[in-house]
């Protein structure tokens, strides 16, 4: 059985995840899927690391393209993503229905999580300038990669900040829900084939399947908008 190697964004982790086992009952393909955040996997690349497909954000795919690492033409847009806040089950939800009662609450939160280097922690890095609480924010906050909403589930902070995709992936919080619209900024998880991928025929078919109906299905499952169906 041939196997196709994937560089993905957390984001899209759970998507992956899911759609594995049918992908390779029906295609007789396996697929081995290291996942980091963007950032973190263009720093991989950049050292020359590289794959089948990257599914990593917009931004980084175009500038794959532009590096020449990955095919212009096998570029696909695949899902969008906001960012949101989550507390740990069964704590009390803070409002943050508006920019006013989010800034409220994340100046009432005792600690708050956030990621280093995920596209959600630098633009919420740029929200909090925004609403002129920065450096209140940063004095209680535990800057870190991975999954934000791992530290409230186990209670070392009281909110955090990611991805609503990535706070769905982590047991034991609850999802208090998106950022208001005036603050609020969707990621676009992009796919595409590297110039050197060693299986391109069959990355051709994973990235196909990810754009599919059923698909797509799980993605909204994920708190995601498909954008190829």
């Amino acid at each position: 059985m041939s196997t196709i190697d994937v560089l993905c964004t957390l984001g899209m982790r759970s998507v992956l995840v899911d759609v594995a086992d049918a992908f390779t009952r029906e295609k007789g393909v396996e697929f081995s899927a290291s996942y980091q955040s963007t950032v973190a996997l263009m720093e991989r690349i950049a050292h020359g690391e590289s794959a089948d497909i990257a599914i990593v954000t917009d931004i980084a795919i175009e500038t794959l393209i532009a590096q020449g690492r990955v095919l212009r033409e096998s570029r696909r847009d695949l899902a969008s993503s906001g960012v949101g806040l989550a507390v740990r089950a069964g704590a009390p939800p803070p409002d943050i229905s508006t920019p006013d009662a989010l800034k409220h609450a994340l100046l009432s939160a005792r600690s708050i999580t956030y990621t280093v280097t995920g596209a959600s922690g630098i633009y919420f890095a740029q929200v909090i300038e925004r609403l002129g609480i920065a450096d209140a924010v940063k004095a209680k906050a535990i800057v870190r990669d991975g999954l934000a909403g791992e530290l409230a589930a186990r209670g070392e902070v009281e909110l955090a900040v990611q991805q609503v995709s990535e706070l769905m992936q982590v047991k034991g919080i609850d999802i208090v829900g998106p950022l208001p619209p005036e603050v609020q900024k969707s990621t676009v998880f992009s796919a595409g084939i590297f110039t050197s991928a060693k299986n391109p025929a069959d990355a051709v078919a994973l990235i196909a399947w990810l754009s599919t109906p059923a698909t797509a299905a799980i993605i909204r499952a994920k708190g995601m908008e498909p954008l190829q169906v």
